[in-house]
């Protein structure tokens, strides 16, 4: 087995979880992109021992750290172990346009692009790690497989797990973008779970389930039902304490007819849209609210590439 010369880079979009009542299973791929450059050095430690050097531009810089505990570092050491062989020495570098916390799957964006950038630089490495096995592998190093499907497929993905992790990428109606409202502080993942009950009453999970599966259908080829396909009844309302604003946001939106919901864990804040340029598009953005930041996105079909 052989290191390819010279870097390799990969791009990898963000993502949003859930997407109202699909907790835990929908995930939607998004046209904004992390960028990983990685390069396999020849070691320069008297001792013989792995050297790493870690630079980060962008979400995260100043704040994440730059050592073997990089999440990216991390998953591209996890794709060397299957592969067989660890780099005597790597370098990596970091644009992140993801925002860190914010629902937006940037943790899953790291993983996957660290395991795909880590198997590119391996000559001849698919043949060692397949799709199959790095999807595995990333949903076990995430814990759930909702964000890194879309990560790594793109698009629209049904994901759980049941012997093992699965994912499916179904259609989307080229009609479909979105706005995403991005509060400037985030809430981490953990702690929003945290809130949530043991259990919920039949009737809530009964209705969650219908509009989980109307919304499969809605972002395929019915966008007008996305409205409705978006209530949500298993945890927005539960998470209300950590994220006010998000959820009154969320609020004034629905009340407006506008498919609002919780982008993963939270706090920002999506919203279907009809198309990045379109009049609809234009309106929602105006009322982000003052301190936040707003992108008008479409879906990203390609999820992770090397570039």
């Amino acid at each position: 087995m052989t290191f390819v010369e010279g870097p390799v880079s990969v791009t990898v979009p963000a993502t949003s979880a859930n997407l109202g009542p699909g907790y835990d299973s929908l995930g939607l791929a998004l046209d904004l992109r992390d960028e990983l450059t990685g390069e396999v050095v020849s070691t320069s430690s008297t001792t013989g021992e792995r050297t790493l050097e870690v630079t980060v531009e962008g979400a995260g810089e100043g704040t994440v750290p730059l050592d073997e505990s990089h999440l990216v570092v991390r998953s591209m050491r996890a794709a060397f172990e299957i592969i067989g062989k660890q780099p005597a020495g790597l370098r990596l570098h970091c644009h992140n346009r993801i925002p860190h916390a914010r629902g937006l799957g940037s943790s899953s964006a790291a993983i996957i692009g660290g395991l795909v950038l880590a198997r590119a630089l391996v000559a001849g490495g698919e043949l060692i790690l397949d799709d199959e096995t790095l999807f595995q592998t990333a949903a076990e190093i995430e814990g759930h497989p909702d964000n890194v499907a879309p990560a790594f497929h793109g698009g629209f993905t049904i994901a759980g797990e049941d012997d093992g992790f699965f994912a499916v990428r179904t259609a989307v109606d080229p009609r479909v973008s979105v706005v995403v409202f991005v509060p400037a502080t985030g809430v981490e993942t953990k702690a929003a779970r945290g809130l949530l009950p043991e259990t919920v009453p039949h009737s809530d999970a009964a209705a969650d389930a219908g509009r989980t599966a109307l919304l499969v259908a809605a972002l395929s080829d019915a966008p007008e039902h996305l409205h409705r396909a978006t209530r949500d009844f298993l945890h927005q309302e539960y998470r209300r304490p950590a994220m006010p604003e998000s959820l009154a946001l969320v609020d004034e939106l629905r009340a407006d007819g506008v498919a609002a919901i919780v982008s993963g864990a939270g706090p920002t804040v999506l919203a279907f849209s009809s198309g990045v340029e379109s009049a609809e598009t234009t309106k929602l953005a105006a009322r982000c609210p003052a301190g936040w930041a707003c992108h008008a996105l479409s879906v990203d079909m390609d999820g992770v590439r090397i570039l």
